[in-house]
């Protein structure tokens, strides 16, 4: 089973997201179970989505807290520290973000995906909402889905700008930069 959580603010897309790839793992013939947990439902407010995959139905019913995968929507919610304790070993991190590796070796233990889904976003004409642009980067770093199968759940499923949220994911899924953990001498 993949475990997968996903950290962001009301309004960047983050729930919908998680129900995004959730659709698309089972397209893919994969059993998911996407849920979320916010506080108060507004714009800017800490909001988690969080998704489970598997190849048989999942029966277990209780919040993730040790993920496998963690995509940072927003870098205030989080720190390296926070993800040592959350991210279970050789885990996952994606990353919404300007800035280059230098500036995240403390989290190197990990494989990580650095994309500036926000500003892709923008581009495409999408405002603050970047979560296809998140996904397409997932895509990329998990080999996880095919692109073409997230690309079909996009159409399918986002309500506006279909074609600039398939402009979004296409470009992030070029554009994400990959990194390998370190090893520690």
């Amino acid at each position: 089973m993949i475990e997968v959580k996903f950290r962001g603010r009301g309004g960047q897309g983050a729930v919908v997201a998680s129900e995004i790839l959730g659709k698309t793992f089972f397209l893919e013939g994969k059993w998911p179970q996407a849920f979320s947990l916010f506080g108060s439902e507004r714009r800017g407010a800490p909001v988690f989505g969080f998704l489970r995959v598997d190849d048989k139905p999942i029966l277990l019913k209780c919040q993730i807290k040790n993920p496998d995968q963690v995509l940072v929507f927003d870098l205030s919610l989080t720190d390296a520290e926070e993800v040592f304790r959350e991210v279970k070993p050789g885990g996952i991190v994606l990353i919404n973000t300007g800035y280059d590796i230098d500036h995240f070796q403390k989290w190197r233990s990990f494989k990580i995906g650095l994309v500036n889904a926000g500003a892709i976003a923008r581009d495409a004409g999408l405002r603050d909402t970047f979560n296809t642009a998140i996904l397409g980067a997932y895509a990329r770093l998990t080999g996880l889905v095919k692109i073409e199968t997230l690309l079909s759940t996009v159409r399918g499923m986002v309500p506006s700008k279909i074609e600039a949220n398939v402009q979004a994911v296409r470009r992030s899924y070029e554009e994400v930069r990959i990194y390998l953990p370190e090893e520690k001498i």
